[in-house]
């Protein structure tokens, strides 16, 4: 289960407020402390600006890890992918949620609020939250992705070929 000590920042679009305050209240429950970035309500609003306030606290290190819900989770992860140090993913079924920690190290959950369920939702929430980091070879791959990400940041691209 995740330590109370974690920063925890959520955000939503419009079609994932619901899930959101879902989110939220599981958190809660788990004693785990987290800010709501927003929005309020379920008018209309664009989601790149939600991603783009929590994936910059995970990436300044302001928050410990992020939850961003929209209505596939896919424009989300898209947006905080784009910050430094940010390895979004879209937890579509347990084993994602599982391995995107125990493998990835990622540090913001997504969700997709018109493909999945608020109950399915929070479950991948808890198994993300107390999944570790496994380390060992992974370690090396997450490396690779630094240096890609330190590459492309400096505008020398990357052909892996």
């Amino acid at each position: 289960m995740a330590a109370p000590s974690r920063r925890i920042v959520l955000a939503s679009d419009h079609a994932g407020v619901e899930m959101k305050r879902r989110l939220l209240a599981a958190l809660g429950e788990m004693g785990v402390a987290a800010e709501d970035l927003g929005p309020e309500t379920p008018e209309s609003v664009d989601y790149p600006d939600f991603a783009a306030s929590v994936a910059s606290r995970v990436s300044r290190g302001t928050a410990d890890a992020g939850v961003l819900v929209c209505g596939t989770g896919l424009g989300m992860a898209m947006t905080a992918n784009k910050f430094p140090g940010v390895r979004a993913a879209v937890l579509y079924d347990d084993a994602a949620a599982r391995l995107a920690r125990q493998h990835n190290d990622a540090n913001v959950a997504v969700f997709g609020a018109r493909t999945m369920s608020p109950e399915d939702a929070v479950r991948r929430l808890r198994i993300f939250l107390a999944e570790p980091f496994e380390g060992g070879r992974h370690r090396g791959r997450l490396e690779k992705i630094r240096g890609i990400e330190r590459k492309n940041s400096t505008g020398g691209g990357t052909d892996p070929a």
